[in-house]
């Protein structure tokens, strides 16, 4: 019996399980072998023309200037800060692009299936405008063609006489943090974490007896009236640098520089009209006897979609969306065509020319877009499972 059975299972060879492990064995050694030559390769490349490796060109001076800064920087700075400060940018426009392209989706995605022709027509239009013109073309027509034909600072576009629009950006008023101000930071933290908790205790309370508390306005008055109370109780500790004429440039103020408003202009309504399109899929997946069933029950429009259609259409609409935003973010790299001091621009850039670290610069960068990229899908999936339905 024993012979019998060892010959019914053959050679280990023919038994698919051993080969499948042999061939993946093999795969494996195959793509270590090629990582190891191509390191030992580069190495050696390295060696023979002189170029050093290491991070220690991080500690040197970078000896350049750069046009906006969201911390301290001067010429005397390390490389290190021109990574920190580059990253900052990329994060700011990153973040103010997020925000705007939301907004302005959302709002055309609904008006797309507006029952008002004309309002449904130019939500059209936008969409199949701006989704099917390249991203950069739209990127240097905001920077040459609107913002570098604004007028000189001396002709400047007065709004109200404290904010200045011409060719070198937008200049505003600076606030400046008097001591005691902290407080009304402290108090802003505290009222948004009451009303996260108010939030928690508003759903389980209209889960217990079906009646919902107004938390838009509950919020927005938690939010706004305590640090505005805080801020009052404090002697108002902040004062504001108003921008005045002097020469042939403004004293004073805070000048958002004309690159920053090409590129966050260009970035948002470039991916708000695909997430118009992605909003309005959403919407139309919902089986329209949940509006009907609303109608029945004299629901108005706007709470029938606020409350009704948009919840279940967030399931869809969510998925989609992580990815325009991860699209983003990885387009605002794009910022070199205009001179956008972002990461790609000061420090893939300027600091790898300067430096020659080609290496370690493109590795670092290539690093922080997956970090920056991973962090935003995690956020967006933890998001995401919170939005699903859950059956009972």
């Amino acid at each position: 019996m024993l012979r019998s059975s060892s010959r019914s299972r053959g050679p280990l060879w023919r038994n698919p399980a051993v080969r499948a492990l042999v061939f993946q064995a093999i795969l494996l050694l195959a793509l270590v072998a090629l990582v190891a030559m191509i390191v030992f390769n580069t190495m050696a490349n390295l060696e023979a023309r002189g170029i050093t490796t290491g991070f220690g060109f991080l500690n040197e001076r970078a000896g350049f200037s750069i046009p906006q800064t969201l911390i301290d920087y001067s010429g005397n700075s390390t490389y290190a800060r021109t990574f920190i400060v580059g990253l900052l940018n990329t994060l700011l426009v990153s973040a103010m692009g997020i925000v705007a392209a939301t907004l302005i989706g959302f709002a055309v995605g609904i008006s797309r299936l507006s029952t008002n022709w004309l309002l449904a027509k130019l939500a059209a239009v936008y969409v199949e405008t701006f989704r099917n013109i390249p991203l950069l073309v739209q990127i240097l027509f905001w920077y040459f063609a609107v913002l570098q034909a604004l007028p000189s600072p001396r002709q400047s576009l007065a709004v109200f006489d404290i904010f200045f629009i011409n060719v070198r950006g937008l200049v505003m008023p600076d606030p400046q943090p008097l001591p005691g101000f902290e407080a009304v930071l402290w108090a802003l933290l505290l009222a948004v974490g009451m009303v996260a908790l108010l939030a928690l205790y508003a759903r389980r309370r209209q889960a217990r007896t079906g009646k919902a508390l107004p938390m838009y306005w509950l919020g927005a008055a938690l939010i706004i009236g305590l640090p505005l109370l805080v801020f009052l109780a404090t002697g108002m500790p902040l004062e504001w640098s108003i921008p005045e004429m002097a020469g042939f440039n403004f004293r004073g103020g805070v000048t958002i520089i004309p690159e920053l408003m090409a590129l966050w202009l260009a970035l948002s309504i470039y991916t708000a009209a695909f997430i118009a399109e992605i909003v309005r899929s959403g919407i139309q997946s919902v089986p329209h006897g949940q509006v009907e069933a609303a109608r029945s029950l004299s629901l108005p429009g706007n709470i029938t979609l606020r409350k009704v259609v948009i919840p279940q259409a967030m399931r869809v609409i969510v998925p989609q969306l992580t990815s325009q935003y991860l699209n983003l973010i990885k387009n605002s790299s794009l910022a070199t065509a205009i001179g956008y001091p972002d990461l790609v621009a000061v420090f893939a850039g300027t600091a790898l020319n300067q430096t020659g670290q080609a290496i370690e610069i493109v590795a670092m960068t290539m690093a922080v877009y997956l970090v920056i990229s991973l962090v935003v899908s995690a956020l967006m999936n933890i998001y995401n499972a919170r939005t699903l339905l859950k059956e009972r």
